[in-house]
């Protein structure tokens, strides 16, 4: 039997603008489930302005910081932790490009090129590398121990791995 592959974990964000759709929400969900993403945790949460400032703080003094931060707060939005081989550049090559317009250029069928309006008002975030996952999943999910899924994730590919003779 292979080894079964080691999966990975991202963070997926619905922002305000998708959220304030219920139908398109389903037609993400969709095509999250579609892409053979486990979704391990999720929930709907409205933002406080200290909140999108805390998450955002990176881009603090960036022409666009005010603006990305009013949008955050402007109504409910969705946070997921994604789970499958590769995560995180499968989500993002998902949702496409984080210009909409350009997207639907150069990445049609993407979710930003369906669903984003703006540069800002993109309707998607995914995680851009483990390290940064990690640190946003802890943001987002404090009560997930992603310690211990890391941790399960190794007893589990070390099973995997054993040949069993007979």
């Amino acid at each position: 039997m292979p080894p079964r592959p080691l999966t990975q974990l991202t963070l997926a964000l619905l922002k305000p603008d998708l959220a304030a759709n219920s139908v398109k929400v389903n037609k993400v969900f969709a095509h999250i489930q579609q892409n053979d993403f486990q979704i391990l945790k999720h929930k709907q949460l409205l933002w406080s302005k200290s909140d999108a400032e805390a998450f955002y703080g990176e881009h603090r003094g960036k022409f666009f910081f005010e603006r990305l931060c009013g949008y955050m707060t402007s109504g409910h939005f969705h946070a997921l932790i994604l789970e499958k081989p590769n995560a995180i550049t499968d989500w993002r090559a998902l949702i496409g490009p984080t210009h909409p317009p350009r997207a639907r250029i150069n990445a049609p069928g993407t979710l930003r090129s369906l669903y984003g309006m703006t540069d800002t008002r993109n309707s998607f975030h995914g995680s851009d590398a483990v390290e940064t996952a990690r640190n946003e999943i802890k943001f987002f999910f404090p009560e997930f121990d992603i310690e211990k899924w890391e941790q399960d994730q190794a007893k589990n590919s070390q099973h995997d791995h054993r040949s069993i003779k007979l």
